[in-house]
């Protein structure tokens, strides 16, 4: 039996990870759990779901979890000032708090915490400093105003040269998000509440590829430049356009958050941490209108390298992942590498693809080292895609990016290879449990498939697979498997109409 352990960790807030034998985000039993401070049981409850998270906690002051699998004591640190968003004029009735929140911000010390006060709260973009805690308890939501006059830009570069400024892996000039933090080390943003991303007011979702005023579409939370982040237990939906962005943010936890975006909406991916290390994602829960988690690490352009960096060392545990197009996808930005990610414990649930991995010549860097394991996904009609020949960006039909005869090899042509797929479960598969599209040039090597068992779905119909000229519908394949080497076999199961949840 596995204890439980902690996630994250603020002067109020706390995150604690359940993981017994079998589970994934949601729990096969529901586990009892209580919580004392000084003897006295100051919560308790009966978890349902791997995450639990704690809120309305005192700073500097020790507790006990104690649960049907185990206890857990931890103490939560000193806080070095509680502000009240509330006494700096913030308001309600207000068309926009940004002025009032950043008064409130100016007045928190390091090692502090802001406290946005129940209630909802319209705003232009905030600007948040490293070393403090922003805390938005239950009932409190901070949510973007619709007007997009005076809304702040991030330039593609500041005086020091770094990006601050991207859109889809490239460096950009782009509006502020809701939640801005650059250069945020030690930052933690926490609570039940609400951040709204305000995607639905303005014309935010019209123009989704374009650029307005000089500038690309925000996100509803940016990071960058900023080591030893925490997120959590916050609902953050109705984004612009990728809901949170991390970009060059090592050492970043994200627990108990809820992801939400109408199934409509354009490029509201729900994670997209770019050129990030030592990333752990658990407890998440999401339902979006793109990919659900979008691992980038920047994308290669003509004379554009410099920005790239790798993303590294990602863990992706206890999360739940529905109706975006993918669960979890990594690329198509991936030129300066994605390495050592691993996915376990979780579950999909009619997302477009399960893992989902994309790039196309030009692009270089290589995906690599991927293991998913103890993952359960139900109606996933492609559990896994890799497409070498993803025909993103203007030029990705052109027959230089297409065409099926072996090009030159060099920095610009991608890698895939080294992905484990281990006790994975797929029921209600509609068209190909495994499709992969490879370069003749550099096929994709070191697939292989370990106790992966699949169902069909019977009333499937005939679709396209993978994004790429040239792909012959598929319907009830196992695997599809073109300039690329798998090794192992897939259990195929009696086909049912209905699946079991995950």
């Amino acid at each position: 039996m596995t204890a439980p352990r902690l996630a994250t960790l603020s002067g109020r807030t706390a995150t604690i990870l359940l993981s017994p034998p079998g589970a994934l985000y949601r729990l096969q039993h529901p586990v009892a759990w209580r919580l004392s401070r000084d003897g006295v049981i100051y919560y308790e409850g009966t978890a349902t779901t791997a995450p639990v998270f704690l809120e309305d906690l005192l700073p500097g002051h020790d507790y006990l979890f104690d649960s049907d699998l185990g206890d857990l004591d931890f103490a939560t640190p000193r806080c070095a000032g509680l502000v009240d968003a509330g006494d700096h004029g913030l308001d309600e009735a207000a068309p926009d708090n940004a002025a009032a929140l950043a008064a409130a911000v100016a007045a928190t010390p390091e090692g502090g915490t802001l406290m946005l006060p129940r209630g909802r709260y319209l705003t232009g973009p905030i600007f948040l400093k490293p070393g403090i805690t922003f805390w938005l308890p239950e009932g409190a939501e901070l949510a973007g105003k619709g007007e997009r006059a005076g809304w702040p830009q991030l330039p593609a570069r500041d005086a020091q040269g770094r990006v601050v400024g991207t859109w889809e892996g490239l460096p950009a000039t782009s509006f502020a998000s809701v939640v801005t933090a650059i250069d945020c080390a030690g930052l933690k943003i926490t609570g039940r509440g609400t951040i709204d991303g305000g995607g639905d007011r303005g014309d935010w979702w019209s123009w989704p590829k374009e650029t307005r005023e000089g500038a690309r579409r925000p996100r509803t939370l940016f990071l960058a430049h900023s080591p030893d982040v925490e997120l959590s237990g916050l609902t953050i939906r109705n984004s612009p356009s990728w809901t949170v962005h991390p970009f060059r943010c090592d050492r970043l936890t994200a627990a108990g958050l809820f992801i939400q975006n109408p199934p409509d909406s354009p490029n509201t991916d729900g994670f997209d941490p770019e050129s990030c290390e030592d990333v752990t994602l658990a407890g998440l829960h999401f339902s979006v209108g793109d990919d659900c988690i979008a691992v980038k690490a920047g994308k290669r352009a003509p004379g554009q390298a410099d920005h790239l960096a790798p993303t590294r060392r990602l863990a992706i545990t206890h999360c739940h992942m529905e109706r975006g197009h993918g669960a979890v996808v990594l690329g198509s930005e991936m030129s300066g590498e994605i390495t050592d990610v691993t996915i376990s414990a979780c579950s999909f649930e009619g997302t477009d693809r399960g893992l989902r991995i994309k790039t196309r010549r030009g692009r270089g860097g290589k995906v690599a080292r991927v293991t998913l394991d103890h993952v359960a996904m139900q109606d996933v009609p492609t559990p896994f895609a890799a497409n070498a020949f993803y025909f993103c960006d203007p030029d990705g039909r052109d027959d230089w990016v297409q065409s099926r005869a072996p090009a030159t090899v060099d920095e610009t042509t991608p890698l895939i290879g080294d992905i484990t797929f281990r006790d994975v479960t797929a029921t209600g598969v509609r068209l190909a449990v495994v499709a992969l599209l490879g370069l003749p040039e550099r096929p994709i090597r070191g697939i292989v498939l370990e106790r992966v068992r699949a169902s069909f779905d019977p009333e499937a119909v005939a679709e396209v697979p993978l994004m790429a000229l040239g792909q012959a519908p598929a319907r009830h394949e196992t695997i599809r498997a073109d300039f690329a080497e798998v090794t192992g076999e897939i259990e195929i199961l009696e086909t049912t109409k209905d699946s079991e949840p995950c």
